[in-house]
């Protein structure tokens, strides 16, 4: 097998404290409920969390992928870098996987807590809550069809962080939470399966840094069905809101 390029040393800050974290879950206990809301079906919302804050983001009413962007809250030069984490932990976190920032900043401003599917690695090579690919947007939307539409990921997170002063250009690679991806063994193109979400799963994570939130319920839903080509199909029927909980250790 081969070996993974990016290997760290022994007490290099990949390792991290497994028990610290353990400690955090809203399963464990001892969490404060703050606040809570939920974001309607193909629309975004931003939100904002403290350091140590717990957050969890909820298939309230069952599948649904979800679109996620994260920046420093009092920076937001700084924000979630999607392919170095990829590179470091892997094409779909898990629990005690950390999302790290860009350059020059470099540092884990997310811990993966908890989440309720426990997907793993399917026969396809296919794993939940991807980082291979990224947003639906517009552009992409009239590349392939030539149609103009503007009910997209993308466009749900400009709307969203626009009220806090951020541009087009600040919204940036996404972890996709709740869909299940991979990539085709003859061509090692990118492709999606119907998400495994049951209404109550949830994705849970612990804020390293003061963040700025946001999220989209993607307009494509669960991912049941074609989005693009000869079969595609407006997927409306098979979108779904989310809820977003926040929690004080």
């Amino acid at each position: 097998m081969p070996t993974p390029l990016y290997s760290a040393t022994e007490g290099s800050p990949l390792a991290i404290d497994k028990d610290f974290y353990a400690q955090k879950t809203v399963r464990h206990g001892g969490l404060v409920p703050l606040n809570s809301f939920e974001v309607p079906r193909r629309s975004g919302r931003a939100w904002t969390l403290q350091a140590g804050q717990v957050c969890r983001i909820v298939a309230t009413q069952g599948p649904q992928v979800v679109d996620f962007n994260a920046w420093n809250l009092h920076d937001t030069r700084e924000r979630f870098w999607a392919s170095r984490t990829r590179q470091l932990v892997g094409a779909h976190v898990n629990p005690y996987d950390q999302l790290w920032s860009n350059l020059p900043y470099l540092r884990p401003i997310i811990t993966v807590l908890d989440e309720s599917i426990h997907y793993g690695i399917d026969a396809d090579g296919a794993g939940c809550h991807d980082l291979l690919g990224t947003r639906c947007d517009p552009y992409i939307h009239k590349l392939l069809t030539g149609e103009d539409l503007d009910t997209c990921c993308h466009s749900n997170l400009h709307n969203a962080v626009g009220e806090h002063g951020l541009q087009e250009s600040d919204v940036h690679d996404v972890i996709n939470i709740f869909q299940v991806t991979g990539l085709t063994p003859d061509t090692e193109q990118y492709f999606v399966k119907p998400c495994p979400a049951k209404k109550g799963d949830y994705f849970e994570f612990y804020a390293e840094i003061d963040l700025l939130c946001a999220l989209s319920a993607c307009p494509h839903g669960d991912m049941s069905k074609p989005i693009w080509g000869e079969n595609a199909v407006d997927p409306i029927d098979v979108c779904r809101p989310v809820g977003v909980e926040i929690y004080q250790p």
